[in-house]
């Protein structure tokens, strides 16, 4: 693992890619600090971190788009797979020199409080409670973007799912207020999901009988819950949603709360995302 790091932190360090990434996060930075702070002379860097979330949605895709999608397109993962190192190595020796090159802005991010002190009282403590959120929150959202670099050899499909997928999480309080939240329509949802989960398990293992007898048992449990307990599914699908909105639970980070349940969740995520990369990577292997 430790020579994948090596290798994948020199290749970003050599290249323009992760010094436009670093660039462009910095630059970010630098535009809300001297609005807020500088110009305004608001005291709250949390603010800031706040304001500029959106960044992850141009600089994740751009940065991560070509980890695992390059290797499979220039045929080198074949070199990778039949080495000595373990998909777990390559995986997070991919991952940890992108969280390094991530985590250079951070530490460049992390003297902005000193910086403000000279000038005023700062509350340093709800200022690197913010940072820790929003390092976080930047980790999963590369997790995320390593996947979807996983499942496919063209960059360009990899940065488009990447964008699309993080958006979705960026916008999910708006999307889930256009679904209603009685029970009868969010019965009907899950209902819907259940037939497209089947169908997606007989896409992989073409097996009729299986993804049939799990469309069936799903469905027949979902009206058996309905007709015995309606008001489990009221507001079911907000709550669902509410699962993948990774910014609410960086707010709790910006509002001075060292939220346990908020780091959980996003090692959660980096770890589900990780572990799906390497069953990707698994499963060509041994097809």
């Amino acid at each position: 693992m430790l020579a994948i790091y090596k290798r994948e932190l020199k290749s970003y360090l050599t290249s323009m890619v992760g010094y436009l990434f670093m660039f462009f996060v910095l630059l970010i930075a630098g535009i809300y600090f001297s609005a807020y702070q500088l110009s305004a002379a608001y005291p709250k860097f949390e603010y800031t971190l706040n304001a500029m979330t959106f960044v992850f949605l141009i600089a994740v895709p751009i940065l991560t788009m070509r980890v695992l999608a390059e290797e499979r397109k220039q045929k080198t993962d074949q070199l990778l797979l039949t080495s000595p190192v373990s998909v777990s190595g390559i995986v997070m020796g991919k991952y940890l020199a992108l969280v390094t090159i991530y985590a250079i802005p951070i530490a460049v991010l992390a003297t902005y409080p000193l910086i403000m002190s000279k000038f005023g009282t700062v509350a340093f403590g709800s200022a690197y409670t913010a940072l820790l959120g929003f390092f976080l929150l930047g980790s999963a959202n590369i997790a995320i973007g390593v996947f979807f670099s996983a499942i496919t050899e063209s960059q360009v499909i990899a940065a488009v799912l990447t964008f699309v997928f993080l958006f979705a999480f960026y916008m999910m309080n708006g999307i889930s207020s256009f679904f209603s939240e009685t029970a009868m329509s969010t019965c009907v949802t899950f209902g819907i999901l259940i037939i497209a989960l089947s169908l997606m398990i007989y896409s992989m293992i073409k097996n009729a009988v299986i993804s049939g007898a799990v469309c069936v048992i799903g469905e027949v449990a979902l009206v058996i819950i309905y007709v015995v307990k309606s008001n489990v599914f009221e507001g079911g699908i907000q709550k669902v949603l509410e699962v993948f909105n990774l910014s609410s639970h960086f707010e709790n980070f910006t509002n001075s709360i060292f939220d346990v349940t908020g780091v959980l969740y996003f090692l959660s995520v980096i770890a589900i995302c990780i572990f799906l990369t390497m069953q990707t990577i698994l499963k060509r292997r041994w097809n």
